[in-house]
């Protein structure tokens, strides 16, 4: 590791100097941090505008409106079949982000042994990244700087946008899995305690039906059909036609005004989730920080914010070296970098809630954002030496 970040910063100095890599790495991160300590302000006692409910509807609208109009408008304006053939490593490498970081997660609940019932909980919070919002935000500012290294800031967020949005489909998937794997194991528990209490299994139907009954709870959730797992569909089959494309996609189609109003609506989504981010910390850590212990909470976040980034560091330059990764496109390995690098997805807390630890997920969640802010400073201080 440590030779790689010597050649990095032979290769940074070269490039860019180290003062425009520090401009660079930690503007960004600035930006995202006014905008969320101003959702932090208004969610506070005194000021009192975002109330919990408002931040729930923020979340909503987020979640179903204006993050779908981004991905879909970016996602769909970009992509083409030659560049799904080019892209094809982007949700593999979200694929061998999650199972690395897993293994890591596992490795360090097996060391740090946090006290029960938090085996697996330790494993699912250093295992899920956030691959969705917080990259979207930080491609966004970071190109949002007309002198940013990656050239034209239009282009810049395009193509950024674009290769995020591509691999949220298979990150949404790798999420709903640990969700479906603990509702599943709920239904279990619940019907071998019932079964303790009664004859249960009482026909070979009875046990056929509960695979079924697990099925059935997890689709009755809408698990797969969220509305920005469907926006990307949506955006990749219209993308890839012709003649989809050129009637609603670019800049010239005659429903283009379709498109440019998601535009408008996308561009709604970095303050508004940043906003909703910044309320969600104004509560603290809680008292979920004690029953987890200043050991696990400390393995957790170092594992997830280091430990998982030193992996992913690992991953790319491997495959790079395979001739996997498009040469010359850096935004598309700064991008496959900067998803190992991401703290815990919030998405974890429903895997946690399925397991009544819905406080201790907050915790981690408050805790590993807070160091978040440091974290991404360093490491897109070192991708951009590497690249650059």
């Amino acid at each position: 590791m440590v030779g790689l970040v010597a050649a990095a910063a032979q290769g940074g100095a070269a490039g860019v100097p180290m003062l425009g890599m520090l401009k660079y790495a930690v503007l960004p991160i600035a930006k995202v941090f006014v905008v969320c300590f101003t959702g932090f302000l208004m969610a506070s006692k005194p000021v009192g505008v975002l109330k919990p409910s408002g931040r729930k509807l923020l979340n909503r609208l987020v979640f179903s409106l204006l993050l779908p109009c981004l991905i879909f408008a970016q996602l769909g304006r970009a992509i083409t079949i030659e560049k799904m053939l080019e892209w094809w490593f982007i949700p593999v490498n979200i694929v061998l982000g999650a199972v690395s970081a897993s293994l890591i997660g596992l490795a360090v609940a097996w060391i740090i042994r946090p006290p029960y019932p938090y085996f697996k909980f330790t494993i699912t919070h250093i295992g899920i990244g956030n691959i969705g919002n917080i990259p979207l935000v930080l491609i966004s500012a970071l190109c949002r700087d007309q002198s940013n290294p990656f050239g034209d800031s239009n282009k810049c967020t395009q193509d950024g946008n674009a290769y995020l949005s591509f691999g949220q489909c298979v990150g949404a998937i790798i999420v709903y899995t640990y969700v479906f794997q603990d509702a599943c194991s709920t239904i279990w528990g619940d019907l071998r305690q019932l079964h303790k209490e009664g004859p249960l299994f009482s026909t070979q139907e009875d046990q056929i039906m509960i695979p079924i009954k697990c099925m059935f709870r997890f689709l009755k959730k809408q698990q797969l059909l969220q509305p920005p797992i469907i926006a990307s569909v949506l955006a990749i089959t219209l993308g890839v036609v012709p003649f989809f494309k050129n009637l609603i996609l670019t800049d010239d189609a005659p429903l283009f005004f379709l498109t440019d109003g998601c535009l408008i609506l996308g561009q709604a989504m970095i303050p508004c989730i940043l906003l909703s981010v910044g309320g969600s910390l104004v509560d603290g850590p809680g008292e979920g920080s004690k029953r987890l212990g200043v050991r696990t909470t400390v393995a957790i976040i170092f594992a997830r914010l280091v430990l998982v980034p030193i992996a992913g560091v690992g991953i790319v330059s491997f495959v790079d070296k395979l001739g996997f990764i498009p040469k010359g496109d850096k935004m598309f390995k700064f991008v496959l970098l900067m998803q190992h690098s991401m703290p815990t997805s919030v998405l974890s807390g429903a895997v946690a809630n399925l397991r009544g630890c819905g406080k201790e997920s907050a915790a981690i969640l408050f805790w590993v954002h807070v160091f978040a802010v440091f974290s991404l400073s360093g490491w897109i201080i070192l991708y951009l030496t590497m690249l650059f």
